[in-house]
């Protein structure tokens, strides 16, 4: 077996290829888009890159690619310390594909482990991005019976055994939970809801496009007071929030993104988008003119009656009070009566189990339907290994 570092168009074409064919008896699986792969490999489009390094590698043997993996630094979280004060240097694995062999699996985790510790590391987690944690992270280990979302890993049942035997530990759990649009809420739930609707002082809307810099701004003051507590979560700029809501256009639909207010106060947002892994499912990989002809065909003819729920955000102050579930009221009479028949399922997209009070929220929607693991290896046995920190 040999290990070679992607440094060519054909390592390129190797890598982008690898999944095509280990995947080709899979009906659930669906092929992401090659630009969509090579952007976090791309120093001009990947941001990572100002303040971190990457490299990737195929296997082969006998000439023929069997497995693949990258590795990363990001130096904005590599520093951490657990609670017993003990040093961590963070670095990160992912993109793993492999035919169902412990030695090419383990051939591919040491070539990461090796450059790592080359770079002063002794924390590798995995699977996850060079870039945001919303997008390709972690391992699916239920829910194979479901298509994947967009962005978001489907990956063989066999990958969970080879990352465990080799020492990664389970660091938390990404949940997506399911539910069918015109499912009636829990009525103790929705009695939460209406008693915060039916005050004055909290009002409720979708975006509206003609005063999106308003709604980018809103969306920027709710993230920043709700998330920057998060482990590995940076507060984000004006720029970084317009960049945001430019990269969602093609899959805007204005009448499923909401926002709340408190006194005309921004304090929470709920963001759901088009599942467009349902059209992606007909690109092939490729977003060419035919591709953009197909995307363009199925988004104004509106074929995809998936939504996914992929930002869900209150500010400390309004947390447990019921805003979570008048916002998602919201969300159903608007899907059960304005644009009602636009969408069959739901999904709730990514909620890390170290989030107990968003578990709850998504638990009383819908059911787990999918789970993905984030493990970490450590490679200094003195250090004690913790699970991610839950959020208080």
């Amino acid at each position: 077996m040999n290990v070679i570092e992607v440094t060519s168009p054909a390592h390129i074409k190797e890598f982008l290829k690898l999944p095509v064919t280990l995947y080709k008896q899979e009906k659930h699986w669906i092929r992401p888009l090659d630009k969509d792969v090579e952007e976090v490999f791309d120093t001009k489009k990947n941001k990572f890159f100002r303040h971190g390094e990457c490299t990737r590698w195929i296997l082969q043997d006998n000439g023929k690619t069997i497995g693949r993996v990258a590795a990363f630094i990001n130096k904005k979280t590599r520093k951490e310390k657990n609670s017993l004060g003990q040093q961590l240097e963070v670095g990160g694995m992912g993109f793993f594909e492999c035919i169902d062999n412990q030695k090419a699996a383990y051939t591919l985790f040491d070539t990461c482990k090796a450059w790592l510790e080359n770079k002063g590391i002794n924390t590798m987690e995995g699977p996850i991005n060079f870039g945001e944690r919303d997008t390709w992270w972690g391992l699916l280990v239920e829910g194979h019976d479901i298509d994947p979302n967009y962005k978001m890993p489907y990956t063989f049942p066999y990958y969970q055994k080879l990352f465990e035997d080799y020492g990664f530990q389970l660091y938390f759990k990404q949940y997506t939970f399911a539910r069918k649009v015109n499912a009636p809420l829990q009525p103790k739930y929705k009695a939460k809801a209406d008693r915060i609707m039916n005050n004055p002082a909290y009002s409720f809307k979708y975006l509206d496009i003609k005063q999106l810099e308003k709604f980018t701004e809103d969306f920027r003051t709710i993230y920043n007071k709700a998330w920057v507590n998060h482990s590995g979560v940076k507060g984000m700029t004006s720029l970084q929030a317009k960049a945001i809501m430019k990269s969602m256009k093609p899959i805007l639909d204005p009448k499923i993104l909401y926002f709340a207010y408190h006194n005309d106060e921004p304090i929470a947002f709920f963001f759901n988008f088009i599942e467009v892994n349902q059209i992606m499912k007909h690109l092939g990989g490729k977003l060419n003119l035919l591709g953009k002809l197909k995307f363009l065909y199925h988004k104004k003819f509106r074929t995809v009656k998936k939504m996914v729920g992929r930002a869900f955000g209150v500010v400390p102050d309004f947390q447990g009070k019921g805003v979570e579930a008048a916002i998602v009221e919201f969300c159903r009479q608007m899907v059960q009566g304005i644009i009602r028949g636009r969408y069959i399922d739901y999904e709730m997209n990514w909620i890390g189990d170290f989030n107990p009070k968003m578990i709850k929220v998504a638990g009383e929607i819908g059911d787990i339907a999918k789970t993905h693991h984030t493990y970490r290896k450590l490679f200094d046995e003195s250090i004690t290994f913790e699970r991610c920190p839950e959020i208080k």
